[in-house]
């Protein structure tokens, strides 16, 4: 069998990368749902928050830490099973957005956590002063002051992503992971496997650069 030269492998890639955004994007955007959430909750039922709740927060806290703890790649063989449940199938890039989203969403929720926990207290007691509820206080103390470090922290996600991404190649998730397993890997194609690195390397840059500008705005606005 012919190798695949990586002037030839353009069209591959092209349709490679598109599996990967399309992956990357929408378990972000249910990454930054979720981690929101558990963030949100998270601050909320700790001992300093605005309703602490032990019991629940220590058990959020302990299942966070647990899917924090596990190696990407044994956590998407885990949930085979569960995927195939979810969507149907365990293969391509559809399928890979559901232990993308689960291994993404506690490292989110912890920055966010960690964002609104950093807020001045001053602020949140000059809400409760003036009779916010805290659902109130949430969505116009906490998340708007959090909001430069909870994007920051989104953009750290995003780029954690397309890693993750490309790892799913690994069981046939699509992308440019597996791209660059069959076509480079397997076939020992060294100038096609350094093709789909170089694609997801100039992706990265392009997020981050993005994600970078739009915390620099947010900055000068405050």
């Amino acid at each position: 069998m012919n190798k695949l030269q990586w002037y030839d492998a353009f069209p591959e890639v092209w349709e490679a990368t598109l599996e990967t955004l399309y992956m990357v994007l929408v378990s972000f955007v249910l990454t930054v749902v979720g981690g929101v959430l558990v963030g949100i909750v998270l601050h909320l039922t700790s001992p300093a928050g605005l309703w602490p709740q032990r019991a629940l927060n220590t058990v959020l806290g302990v299942i966070v830490n647990l899917f924090r703890s596990l190696p990407f790649l044994i956590l998407l063989i885990a949930l085979i099973g569960f995927t195939r449940f979810v969507v149907g199938t365990a293969i391509g890039p559809t399928a890979a957005i559901v232990p993308l989203t689960i291994g993404a969403i506690p490292f989110f929720g912890r920055i966010v956590e960690a964002a609104l926990r950093e807020v001045p207290k001053g602020r949140v007691e000059a809400a409760q002063a003036m009779g916010a509820t805290n659902a109130q206080i949430i969505r116009k103390v906490l998340l708007p002051e959090a909001m430069s470090p909870l994007v920051s922290g989104a953009t750290l996600t995003l780029v954690l992503l397309v890693g993750y991404s490309a790892m799913a190649g690994v069981i046939g998730g699509g992308g440019l992971g597996d791209f660059a397993i069959v076509y480079g890997y397997q076939r020992f194609n060294t100038p096609v496997l350094l093709l789909a690195v170089i694609v997801l390397i100039v992706m990265v840059q392009i997020m981050q650069s993005i994600g970078d500008r739009a915390v620099r705005r947010l900055a000068h606005r405050r």
